[in-house]
């Protein structure tokens, strides 16, 4: 059985709504964060999950909590976002302020991660989805969740900058016939 991979980033924080890179960061969701994950319920209650995996940052376990997964949820570090190194907490325009141009898809982050090191967390994690026998919940964060994305259609990390991705948005990663495919991305709820 070829599994899908229900993709969920985490609800809004702060940094988020600012655009500041939330990266090893442990900031809880805003009140309108909760109200949204909260909405995420409904919408996975009828899936039976084989798997529900989340990133031990808080606002992912929030958001599965929310969404009425915790339960059956595991932590894997694998799912946490990527770290920013000198960059946390910054926004992309005091980046460029730096790096002209600058992305995170293009880019070093000095004392972070490379797209590299992302994309190995990334196969690790979509090697157990795939595993598990049966339909698979991913809470995450924005930036992994795109790197996923990539991952999942065999493209290189630096891919996932052509992937957009909101807070508590569903996505499902699945397959056409055998081949991995992209279902349902970015759905606002």
């Amino acid at each position: 059985m070829l599994p899908r991979v229900f993709l969920i980033r985490h609800g809004e924080t702060a940094w988020s709504l600012s655009g500041q890179h939330t990266g090893v960061t442990d900031l809880p969701l805003t009140e309108s964060g909760r109200i949204v994950a909260r909405r995420l319920g409904p919408a996975l209650a009828s899936q039976h999950f084989a798997l529900v995996l989340s990133s031990p940052r808080q606002r992912a376990v929030e958001t599965a909590k929310l969404a009425g997964l915790c339960d059956c949820m595991q932590i894997d570090a694998d799912l946490a976002e990527w770290s920013y190194g000198q960059y946390e907490g910054l926004t992309t325009a005091q980046i460029r302020e730096r790096v002209a141009g600058w992305t995170v898809f293009t880019h070093p982050c000095p004392g972070g991660e490379t797209g590299a090191q992302v994309a190995e967390r990334a196969d690790r994690v979509l090697a157990r989805a795939r595993a598990a026998g049966g339909a698979v919940a991913f809470f995450s964060h924005g930036h992994m969740g795109r790197v996923l994305a990539a991952r999942w259609l065999g493209l290189p990390s630096e891919a996932g900058r052509f992937f957009v991705l909101g807070t508590a948005t569903l996505n499902v990663l699945g397959h056409e016939r055998e081949t991995p495919a992209i279902e349902i991305w970015n759905a606002p709820l």
